[in-house]
């Protein structure tokens, strides 16, 4: 799935430069879960923000299934976005004015889906997560578990190959917590997904296959277990102990093509 090598990320402020990721090497099995951990402001949300095609390494290869995501046109860098990975986000980025199924369909919209195939998944894709009753439902109206419910539709109604977290479970209680993290481990395991997840949480990166921690821009792993429930045998690992439980920071999402959608974008679509 992803093959990182030699990937370096450095950011000018003022006169000095900022490396916020030294020669990370990664590789991401098809079907594998990976938690990423570490102290704030040591490149977590960075090495995220590389994986999803929301930035581009300073040098290095960002291998994709095959494609190198750091020499790709910014229009396939989108295409492979829109197509091949979903994202979900500690504040949901739920677009406020519209409805819980119409912010589904907003995911369909690059795909240029015609509108009714767009209603139809979105309603599927609800169902799924257990929102089938509150499609017209504005996320205003909605609980915060209810609200992250629908990001998750969201990111799966494309039917991603890889599923990118950012601290998904940070704004909600802790039961809530464990309903939101048990449909994504649900999802993982049955839809075959890669799923990258940013947590502080170490009870949630205990549930990974393995848990990598960020620390002064490099990459290392702390822990690997085994996963008695895993999309593909070859994913599981050997457990080699508990992991101390580390700070994060909070990604903040770029503007996304999604997120850009309006409700005229449903009303007069094919």
């Amino acid at each position: 799935m992803y093959k990182l090598s030699g990937v370096t990320k450095n950011y000018a402020k003022g006169r000095q430069t900022v490396a916020a990721l030294r020669g990370v090497d990664l590789m991401v099995e098809d079907g594998e879960w990976l938690a990423i951990q570490g102290p704030t402001g040591h490149g977590k949300s960075t090495l995220l923000q590389i994986l999803g095609g929301l930035d581009r390494p300073s040098s290095g290869i960002v291998d994709f299934d095959g494609r190198d995501l750091a020499q790709l046109r910014e229009t396939e860098v989108t295409k492979v976005r829109a197509t091949s990975i979903g994202f979900v986000f500690q504040t949901f980025n739920l677009i406020p004015t519209l409805s819980a199924q119409e912010n589904v369909e907003s995911a369909l919209v690059p795909l240029h889906t015609s509108a009714t195939v767009r209603r139809q998944r979105a309603a599927v894709a609800l169902d799924a997560v257990g929102l089938g009753d509150r499609l017209r439902h504005l996320p205003g109206e909605l609980s915060g578990g209810q609200q992250q419910r629908v990001a998750i539709a969201r990111a799966l109604v494309k039917e991603p190959k890889v599923l990118l977290a950012d601290e998904p479970t940070g704004n909600l209680d802790e039961d809530t917590r464990d309903e939101i993290i048990g449909l994504l481990e649900t999802m993982w395991r049955d839809r075959g997904l890669t799923m990258v997840l940013v947590t502080h949480d170490s009870a949630i990166a205990r549930r990974a296959q393995r848990i990598g921690v960020m620390k002064n821009g490099r990459l290392s792993f702390r822990r690997v277990r085994t996963q008695p429930s895993v999309p593909h045998a070859s994913a599981a690992r050997a457990d080699l102990g508990p992991l101390d439980e580390e700070d994060t920071d909070d990604l903040q999402p770029p503007d996304l093509p999604i997120a850009e959608a309006s409700s005229g974008d449903f009303l007069s679509g094919p």
